[in-house]
Formats: C-alpha cells, structure tokens, sequence
C-alpha cells in the first residue's frame, strides 16, 4: 500500500533520515520505534508531504508521492493525527470535525462520518458545542482522530498518540487504533510505549539517529534483545 524507499531528508545542514526504507501493506499495523531524535516524526511528516524530501520515493498504492503538497497527499488517503493532537482550541467539538471533512474525497459522506464519529467517541458528541481547548487531553485525542476519520482516509499515520495522557486514557487510544484497524483501517503508529507497539504491530522497523537498523515481525522485534536492552530497560 506505501512504499518508502533511500529516503533522505534534512533540515538545513542536519540530516534527519537517511535512506529510509519501509513497506506497509494494507490492512497492517505498522509500528516505528525508536528514541527521541531519531526521525520519527520527520518520516511522518515527509509522508504527508510536509516536508521535502531531498532524495529517495514515496509511492502510495502505485503513484508516486514524493514532494506533493499535504492537501493532495490527504486527498488521496492518507491521514495524519499529528503529535501534539493539534485542535483548533477555539472551534467547537463539531466545527473541529467538520474541518476534517472538507477533501473533496469526504464531502459527499460528511454526514455518514460525522455520525459514526461520535457514535465512537460518545464524550465527543456530549461536548459537540464545547470550545475544543476547554476539553482534556484525552478527550482532544479523541477528537484530533474523529477530524482524521471526518477526511475518509484509507491508512493514517499516528504521530505519538498517547504522549502525555494518563495510563486508563492511552489504553483507550490504543483500543481505538486496533478496533479502527479490525474495521479495514491501516495504520503506521509511532509511539513512545515500544512494547505497546510491538505487541499490537504485524510489522515494525527501529529507527536509529535517522536511519532504519532492525525491522520484522512486532513480536519478533519484542524478543530481539538489543531491542529489550534500547527501549525496554530489560
């Protein structure tokens, strides 16, 4: 479904990633792990055409991507819930989501997808008129993935989904992300919680100082002891 390969980027003089090569098929959880520093987000981010790469390719379902702008990459299906969630502090719960339907590719279901928005996030329909910044933050995760659903995407990108969230909420995020895949979603998680991820990823790749240095199986990954010593304190 998305290819990335001999991806470099930088930033200025720094070099951010370094022939990265990744695959994500679809219907997967893919995850990406890895320190802080280590590229993650940059990847994210140059996927969805925020950043230029400098070499290398990004084909998406056969068409090639790389150096898109962000509002073509949305619109072809892929979606971002970025770090941070990002909310438009003060729009309501529903002028937020309807921000996310507006892709030609989702305008024709904006009514569908806002209905099985809060059918899934039942707080966010109790706080539908509520300004989007008086909500807590795990209640604005939520809503930064109904805006990301509210655009129809075929595979999302979530950037660090549970930074910053108490232990009960992030189980309830990550629930999410796996009941959203069972549903034909597919996802690229970039997360903090590295055993989290490995357990509920088919695949995984380690990211190291912008470049990929082991990948395979999610459980395989979780055995490998360099992995275990790295991230898992273990």
């Amino acid at each position: 479904m998305l290819l990335v390969e001999n991806l470099d980027v930088f930033h200025g003089d720094a070099q951010a990633l370094d022939r990265v090569t990744l695959e994500v098929q679809e219907g997967a959880i893919v995850a990406i792990v890895g320190a802080n520093g280590a590229g993650k987000t940059s990847l994210i981010r140059t996927i969805a055409g925020i950043y230029k790469p400098a070499a290398g390719r990004i084909v998406y379902r056969g068409t090639g991507i790389d150096g898109l702008p962000s509002f073509k990459v949305c619109n072809l299906g892929i979606g971002q819930v970025a770090e941070g969630r990002q909310v438009f502090p003060t729009l309501s719960v529903g002028e937020n989501l309807l921000m996310g339907a507006m892709l030609p590719r989702a305008r024709a279901d904006t009514q569908k997808n806002f209905d099985r928005v809060l059918t899934m996030f039942p707080r966010l329909a109790e706080r539908r008129n509520q300004a989007a910044g008086t909500l807590s933050g795990g209640e604005q995760q939520m809503l930064a993935i109904g805006r990301c659903l509210m655009g129809a995407p075929d595979l999302v990108m979530f950037d660090e989904p549970s930074l910053g969230l108490a232990p009960t909420v992030v189980q309830q995020v990550l629930q999410t992300i796996v009941d959203l895949n069972r549903a034909g979603l597919t996802c690229l998680l970039v997360e903090q919680n590295v055993a989290v991820s490995l357990k509920l990823a088919s695949r995984a790749y380690v990211l190291e100082n912008g470049r990929i240095t082991l990948s395979g199986a999610g459980s395989e990954l979780l055995a490998d002891d360099r992995v275990r010593q790295a991230y898992l304190g273990m």
